[in-house]
């Protein structure tokens, strides 16, 4: 059963313009979710990996560092995050990125008031931003996105016996809860050719949103220099069929339950995503899982470095551990795309990129 503010709000607007797209109801409901809800951690809805171990974000600041230092340490260089959950991933990226002499400015790009108040709690430095706009134009960028893209609104399409057509939001004829439909107006052109010619029920899924933060990430890594890290659930190779879900409670839910009160997340097409970057002349990489990265980058000898230090707390390193990278965890659900400035050296764990 659908229900609260937003839930009656969509019912009014379709029983006066009619259904609405897939992608309205995921912009809104997200924008809802995150600016009213406590999302994050055991008492949120879902947990994210800078939030099982310290290690993880310890990892990537000392990734920035090394190809930071071997790219010529230029300054000044600036932290730039997407999507900053509770500050956890910038605040143990800053602790190793200063051990190796690197000091940028951390910028979080975070729209909500009540979550930007939590990270000054564990970056009391940084400096906040509604978009990438206003990043600063010199010095190279070092672009981190943790779980940001999966959450930005999805497009669907639909192969129906008339042809391609948008997937849409209706109410069902209960007047209370919400059901997918086929829209009304054709949508053959904004298929690729090659994936016209498509059985009846398939579905391809894109990403406005996370096609423009590409583009505009690759443009900054090519105008600035630095390197970009996107890090999130997804898949290697163009697929179709929907990957829409919803969590609530840390328990996977109906994605049109209750708009404004889940997560609602899709997932990222890597594939697409290195395009884009490629095609603004950033290089890629590569593109890899969490799994393989983190033990490339040396996840198992910090923790076992880490429980030497406090040996009553190794069972607990161990299992945060085995949650980043187990393939039956985190370790092959996630991937890890890296983008660079042309000119700047590869980095760690992309030898054998996917």
């Amino acid at each position: 059963m659908a229900d609260g503010n937003l839930a009656a709000s969509f019912r009014r607007l379709i029983s006066a313009t009619g259904p609405i797209s897939l992608m309205q109801f995921m912009g809104e409901s997200n924008a809802r979710y995150y600016s009213e809800n406590e999302v994050f951690g055991e008492q949120g809805d879902f947990i994210t990996a800078p939030e099982v171990s310290q290690m993880f974000g310890e990892l990537i600041g000392l990734w920035l560092a090394d190809i930071w230092i071997r790219a010529g340490r230029t300054e000044p260089a600036h932290y730039v995050e997407l999507g900053p959950g509770r500050g956890f991933l910038a605040r143990d990226a800053q602790r190793a990125m200063r051990r190796y002499g690197l000091e940028p400015r951390i910028n979080l790009v975070e729209g909500s008031t009540r979550l930007r108040d939590v990270q000054l709690e564990q970056v009391p430095d940084a400096v906040f931003h509604n978009d990438l706009s206003t990043i600063p134009m010199e010095g190279p960028v070092l672009i981190v996105a943790n779980e940001f893209l999966d959450a930005l609104p999805v497009r669907q399409l639909v192969m129906t016996g008339n042809g391609w057509r948008e997937v849409m939001v209706d109410v069902a004829e209960d007047g209370e809860n919400f059901r997918f439909v086929a829209g009304h107006t054709p949508m053959d052109s904004a298929v690729p050719e090659k994936r016209r010619d498509a059985p009846v029920g398939t579905v391809i899924e894109t990403c406005p949103g996370a096609a423009a933060t590409l583009f505009e990430v690759a443009g900054r890594l090519v105008n600035q220099g630095g390197v970009a890290l996107f890090i999130d659930y997804g898949h290697v190779a163009p697929r179709t069929g929907s990957t829409l879900q919803a969590i609530r409670n840390h328990q996977k839910r109906d994605p049109l339950e209750a708009p404004g009160e889940m997560d609602l997340t899709a997932h990222v097409d890597f594939d697409q995503m290195a395009q884009i970057a490629l095609s603004r002349g950033a290089k890629w990489i590569g593109t890899t899982t969490q799994g393989r990265w983190l033990t490339a980058l040396g996840i198992h000898q910090r923790a076992d470095a880490l429980a030497g230090f406090a040996p009553h707390y190794r069972e607990a390193l161990l299992r945060a551990r085995d949650r980043l990278v187990a393939p039956d965890q985190m370790g092959e659900l996630f991937k890890v795309l890296a983008l660079s400035d042309p000119d700047w050296p590869d980095g760690t764990g992309f030898d054998n990129p996917d």
